[in-house]
């Protein structure tokens, strides 16, 4: 058994792509992932499940589909590799409340951003890391990434880690 971390793609965010979290931790326990734990409203799972990712992600997409009639995309991650994030940090100065990860499912690109200001990117393996030293509401910066990632701040995957480590 793994320790995996979700992150569903823009749900519950400005009133779009509404999923609650009790009914989701509850629809996943049935279907046989135990110890299900979420992290605020955002789409944020942990829980343990079989080895194989594509696996995991087609009974997920099976299960919240038959739930709530949809599926958002999901991003995995082992327990290891949301750690590692944490550790490939390449702003470990940045507030964590200033420092976006964006997830994707392949390499990413940091090519086609527009409106950058103070901004500091820079691709990891599977994720952009953006430092914000303005704060993140007053920027107005576009990352291409995005459109197919999904982001969370860096106290969210400190957070999540933790969540990981006490399961695995």
């Amino acid at each position: 058994m793994t320790t995996w971390i979700v992150l569903l793609r823009a749900v519950n965010v400005g009133g779009t792509g509404k999923i609650a979290m009790a009914p989701l931790r509850e629809a996943l326990a049935k279907s046989g992932f135990p110890d299900v734990r979420s992290y605020i409203a955002s789409g944020n799972l942990v829980f343990t499940g079989p080895d194989d990712v594509e696996a995991v992600r087609a009974q997920l997409t099976a299960v919240i589909t038959k739930a709530f009639g949809w599926c958002p995309d999901l991003i995995l991650r082992t327990a290891d590799e949301i750690a590692d994030v944490e550790t490939r940090n390449p702003f470990p100065d940045a507030a964590g409340n200033q420092l976006l990860v964006i997830f994707t499912d392949e390499a990413p690109s940091i090519d086609g951003i527009r409106h950058q200001a103070d901004e500091q990117l820079a691709p990891g393996e599977r994720e952009v890391f953006v430092h914000y030293p303005s704060g993140m509401g007053t920027s107005k910066m576009v990352v291409p990434a995005a459109k197919t990632g999904t982001g969370r701040n860096m106290n969210t995957v400190r957070k999540l880690a933790a969540m990981a480590a006490d399961l695995a």
